[in-house]
């Protein structure tokens, strides 16, 4: 068994990491600093994968750099004695927002806020929220309970969405065009979420579990974010990586292929310009 004081003392740390960052305004933060930034798609739990990122990162030598991360919980990966693996992701990201609390970033993604709001979540038979909790019990035992409620409150605190000097945002998804009359991007910008954001309907559930990825609802929510391209994730692509139209580029980082996108902030890019900078992990 991990040692539970442990992990529970690097996510209060986290949290309050998170809580810190430079940039930070209720939960958007813009990235003060950021030469370049390296930003990830859905993970759910692929170690692997994210090793290969981090490496990839380098972020000691790269002091400019930023790294960002998304959808890490509810994977395929999961204990022999039952439950999901995936809170060890959770636990490896804690640690390194506590190590560069200026470089590292985490997108809330629908899979996040569905265990926040144990709004059930399910993929075949499975409940993966319950599923997520079943195995921080077999990693954690008896203090399982108070791992879970630190994970949670992590969940109430990361950023919903990222912006950066050359005018990109990065968010897991975007709402669909039905909700962008009612989207308030204000209400991303308060420290704490209301119950009635996260339920559908709500500003910050529109913004994680949207699939609209049509050119004229990407260029009105982009308008009302007052940003040029947007980067997210939430939806699987075949070749790691997809562009559905002029302004968007979304990442898959699970499986295989993955990709990532490092891209540079100190000037104006395009989507090609993007797209150019797309690697395959």
């Amino acid at each position: 068994m991990p040692d539970p004081d442990r992990i529970l003392a690097t996510l209060r740390r986290a949290i309050q990491c998170f809580r810190d960052t430079p940039g930070r305004r209720g939960r958007v933060v813009s990235l003060e600093g950021a030469a370049e930034v390296l930003v990830s798609g859905d993970l759910h739990g692929n170690l692997e994968n994210f090793r290969r990122l981090l490496t990839k990162a380098n972020l000691a030598q790269n002091p400019q750099r930023h790294f960002v991360l998304q959808e890490v919980i509810h994977g395929p990966y999961h204990y022999p004695a039952g439950g999901d693996k995936s809170h060890q992701l959770l636990d490896l990201l804690a640690a390194l927002k506590c190590q560069f609390p200026r470089q590292v970033h985490f997108l809330l993604g629908n899979h996040e806020l569905a265990q926040y709001t144990q709004r059930r979540i399910a993929k075949g038979d499975l409940d993966l929220n319950q599923v997520f909790r079943e195995g921080v019990g077999t990693a954690y035992g008896g203090r399982a309970p108070e791992v879970y409620a630190v994970y949670q409150e992590l969940f109430g605190v990361v950023p919903l969405a990222l912006r950066t000097p050359n005018r990109i945002l990065l968010s897991h998804s975007l709402p669909p065009a039905s909700r962008l009359d009612d989207f308030d991007p204000a209400v991303l910008e308060r420290d704490v979420s209301s119950e009635s954001d996260m339920i559908p309907g709500g500003t910050v559930h529109a913004l994680v579990w949207g699939r609209d990825t049509r050119a004229e609802t990407v260029a009105a929510f982009l308008s009302k974010m007052d940003a040029d391209l947007l980067i997210s994730g939430h939806v699987p692509c075949d070749d790691g990586f997809d562009t559905p139209n002029d302004r968007q580029l979304i990442l898959d980082s699970l499986g295989s292929p993955a990709c990532y996108c490092l891209f540079p902030t100190d000037r104006p890019l395009s989507l090609a310009d993007l797209v150019q900078h797309v690697q395959t992990l």
